[in-house]
């Protein structure tokens, strides 16, 4: 069996473990940002893939829609950030997670105040905000492949958040990572649409490509918010004002004018579709161009 093959079970440079610990019991205060850096990873990798298939297209193969996808199952109480960015090999990921000198750790120390909210938005200037998984999550599996390598070339990383962590063969069929959260039982508020969604309003609006999550409608037998298949764009803040505005007027001169014309009807004119959920609450589905990437 080859190397690449075989699961290790592998320890964590002491500046890391030190770095969790800081995580779990000193930034807990700012939770909040562990999914800004997540989100701002997985567009990180999005722009890398720009980057290195500059001189190939082939890396993008079938799936050239660079997105960003969050969501959540509240029975297994995960959350799960995905990309289809460049991806990691088995080196990559033991590189980047677990070896000081790629994760910037010992810079992030030194650069420390005492002051939480900016010892937190430090998190990202050196690149260790992975390891802000932990402050939400007991547990936390990481699964990529990275662009131009088969299925069967993919890579599982898991860790407690303790001095170690695993990484073993897996099989991906598409190419980009996926970070699951295993979340701690005080955590449940982040099993919920609306707080996802409040929460990349806040930190993500600046994000150039699309961060869709999946439909939710409310389910009058179960007397809950249920997830569909359907995916749908977070809109950023600014649209969705304009484009309340906009529709709020336009259906006040339709309804002035007796034309009869629904909000579907509409659409066009607004540049988004409002359609009425089980809830009775509009469902902005939104179809304006990206910003334009930093890569």
């Amino acid at each position: 069996m080859s190397t690449a093959a075989t699961k290790e079970t592998l320890g964590f440079q002491a500046e890391v473990k030190q770095l969790l610990n800081l995580m779990i019991h000193s930034l807990y205060g700012n939770k909040e940002i562990f999914l800004r850096e997540l989100v701002s990873n997985a567009s990180d990798a999005a722009d890398k893939l720009r980057f290195e298939a500059l001189s190939g297209n082939a890396l993008y193969g079938p799936d050239a829609d660079l997105k960003i996808r969050v969501s959540y199952d509240k029975q297994a109480r995960t959350l799960t950030v995905s990309d289809n960015g460049i991806g990691m090999s088995r080196e990559e990921v033991v590189n980047n997670i677990g070896t000081i000198a790629k994760s910037g750790t010992r810079e992030f120390f030194q650069s420390l105040t005492g002051d939480q909210a900016k010892d937190a938005r430090l998190i990202g200037q050196f690149g260790v905000g992975f390891y802000s998984s932990f402050i939400v999550a007991d547990r936390v599996t990481l699964l990529s492949r990275r662009a131009g390598l088969p299925a069967d070339q993919a890579v599982r990383w898991e860790s407690d958040g303790g001095g170690e962590f695993t990484v073993e063969a897996a099989q991906k069929e598409t190419r980009g990572t996926d970070v699951v959260l295993h979340l701690r039982e005080s955590e449940d508020e982040l099993l919920s649409d609306r707080k996802l969604k409040e929460i990349i309003r806040k930190y993500s609006d600046h994000i150039a490509i699309p961060i869709v999550m999946r439909k939710v409608k409310w389910d009058k037998e179960k007397s809950e918010e249920r997830a569909t298949d359907e995916e749908r764009r977070q809109a950023k803040e600014w649209e969705a004002a304009i484009a309340a505005r906009k529709y709020a007027v336009v259906v006040d001169e339709a309804h002035s004018s007796q034309s009869g014309e629904t909000a579907r009807e509409l659409k066009d004119i607004l540049g988004a579709a409002a359609t009425e959920t089980e809830e009775g609450e509009a469902d902005w589905e939104w179809s304006r161009p990206c910003k334009r990437s930093r890569a």
